[in-house]
């Protein structure tokens, strides 16, 4: 038995026929030049090569760079709208649905939500806000609205202003009740 000899790259390519012994010298007197160029005058000479593999390299470094930052950004938004989910559903008020209808606008849609008449007033005077989570509505206290919409603005539908039911003293028609929301 013959023991396997290992033969140089050059020496396979030639054995396969995929070069010949001129491609072989050709590229040998390439490689001299370059060497003699360099040892001679000092210049390195360019590797067209080696500098647009670099360049490859480099813009797929970047590439992944920003799919990370995608990826991670995505991630913190899962995680907040989780975070957001779980505050409206510890703190949400009950709706009725024998209660009376209150009117509010989402995406320039009429929408309505039955509640009671004490949650019809907190909504009407800020003491409470209405949550879009996953597409439906909850009602929640102001404050909790408040928390949500530092998180995300796009969650809270409606968050009236707080009102104050102080008259003035000299208020002629203090004794008039003006009314603030109609029935529809």
């Amino acid at each position: 038995m013959k023991k396997p000899q290992n033969l140089s790259l050059q020496e396979q390519l030639l054995k396969s026929g995929l070069s010949n012994d001129a491609k072989l010298k050709q590229v040998k007197a390439e490689k001299r030049k370059q060497t003699k160029l360099e040892r001679n005058n000092g210049v390195e000479v360019v590797d067209e090569v080696k500098l647009s593999a670099e360049q490859l390299r480099q813009e797929q470094v970047e590439r992944d760079r920003e799919l990370n930052r995608r990826r991670k950004l995505a991630e913190e938004q899962k995680a907040l709208g989780a975070q957001i989910k779980q505050i409206v559903e510890m703190n949400r008020i009950a709706q009725d649905p024998n209660g009376l209808a209150y009117n509010f606008t989402d995406d320039n849609k009429v929408k309505t939500l039955y509640v009671a008449e004490n949650v019809r007033v907190a909504l009407i005077n800020g003491r409470a806000g209405i949550a879009k989570v996953d597409g439906h509505y909850e009602i929640v206290p102001a404050e909790v609205a408040r928390k949500v919409q530092a998180r995300d603005a796009a969650s809270i539908v409606v968050l009236n202003e707080a009102t104050q039911d102080v008259t003035a003293a000299d208020d002629p028609y203090a004794a008039f009740q003006i009314p603030d929301d109609l029935m529809w």
